[in-house]
């Protein structure tokens, strides 16, 4: 899946890019709406990530001449403008969704995904290793036909191991993505939600699927070892 992300503010669309490319996109950048309009109508995307307020050309500027060219690919705007009058004018422009800065890094993706579903170029509804089956729509975890019940941030975590199955993941990006929090090292708080997500996916099954890898994180394979 490929994104471009048009923001002029440096910090802001660096978190951006770095967040999103960790969570397995692939991400354009740039910080002129001029740049942004020429990408958007010569390069193939899956989702725009438009700010309002651009040198060059602002977002709805640029919504207004990708909607114009035909292309209906999926645009969300971020913006420091919270007014209804501007979120209404976004989404008559052709936008399909809207998030006020400042918002979580977990929400953005929710709304992504969200987005990439409903679009054309859908996402996976159903991953799968081995015998779990993790199903996103109906929020539903099973192994081997059975159900497994789990909470809202056990799901989260194991939609990420999932999506990067076979990946080694550090408990930096665990933390960013399902906490939208920078790691502490002198936290747990990782530790023990993998320890009690173990629990229900692999402690009943011969086969274990999630492994610590010393040093490193956490990975999701099909694999005999412990």
């Amino acid at each position: 899946m490929k994104i471009l992300i048009v923001e002029d503010e440096p910090k802001t669309g660096d978190y951006l890019a770095q967040g999103l490319r960790e969570a397995g996109f692939v991400v354009d950048l740039v910080r002129d709406g001029l740049d942004g309009l020429h990408l958007a109508q010569n390069e193939e995307y899956d989702l725009l990530l438009l700010d309002v307020m651009l040198p060059g050309m602002d977002g709805w500027t640029i919504l207004q001449m990708v909607r114009r060219a035909g292309q209906d690919v999926p645009v969300l705007f971020l913006t420091a403008r919270d007014e209804v009058d501007d979120r209404v004018r976004g989404l008559e422009l052709g936008a399909d969704d809207y998030l006020v800065k400042p918002f979580a890094f977990s929400e953005l993706l929710a709304r992504i995904r969200s987005l990439l579903r409903r679009g054309k170029t859908r996402e996976p509804e159903i991953f799968r290793a081995a015998d779990l089956e993790l199903d996103l729509l109906k929020r539903r975890v099973t192994r081997d036909g059975e159900r497994i019940d789990l909470t809202a941030k056990e799901f989260a975590l194991l939609e990420l191991l999932i999506r990067r199955k076979g990946e080694v993941l550090p408990r930096s990006l665990i933390a960013s993505q399902v906490w939208d929090m920078n790691f502490d090292s002198d936290t747990n708080v990782i530790d023990v939600a993998v320890r009690r997500l173990r629990a229900k996916v692999d402690g009943p099954f011969h086969l274990k699927l999630i492994r610590t890898v010393r040093g490193m994180g956490y990975v999701l394979e099909a694999s005999d070892n412990t």
